[in-house]
């Protein structure tokens, strides 16, 4: 099977979207737990998903996920060390976002779902048009 060759600007603006998704829900939405405890993560790993598929945008569906997941689960086990240094960059809101501050195990199950997300889109919801396979040329 040839790799795809993902379109960046639709993968571009997936990533954004998500993650402005994510930002506004914690903003507007923080107050509701179901929302403050679950929904942000899940909306993170959709954003690292199609944040790599805008990177890597001939990788396959399966590089994509796994490659998603264990990013995000080491950002998780990341959050059991804590050291000054990067309790200092946890602080800022941008690291915050980012890395996290304790691990949950629920985390791994709201990851998992985000991938499960951004695999289904790229099967069933993303036209084919915005995902051609890419022509090899063999010397």
């Amino acid at each position: 099977m040839l790799p795809l060759n993902r379109n960046r600007i639709v993968y571009g603006f997936l990533t954004i979207s998500s993650m402005l998704l994510g930002l506004a829900s914690r903003r507007f939405l923080g107050d509701v737990s179901f929302v403050k405890d679950y929904v942000g993560d899940v909306l993170w790993a959709l954003m690292v998903y199609f944040g790599l598929a805008f990177l890597r945008n001939q990788w396959s569906i399966k590089a994509i996920s796994l490659a998603t997941f264990l990013f995000s689960l080491s950002i998780e086990i990341s959050q059991l060390y804590h050291a000054p240094w990067i309790d200092n960059v946890r602080a800022t809101r941008l690291g915050g976002l980012i890395l996290g501050f304790t691990f949950v195990w629920s985390d791994l199950l709201c990851y998992s779902v985000g991938v499960g997300i951004g695999l289904f889109a790229e099967l069933y919801l993303i036209p084919t048009a915005y995902q051609t396979r890419a022509k090899t040329m063999h010397l």
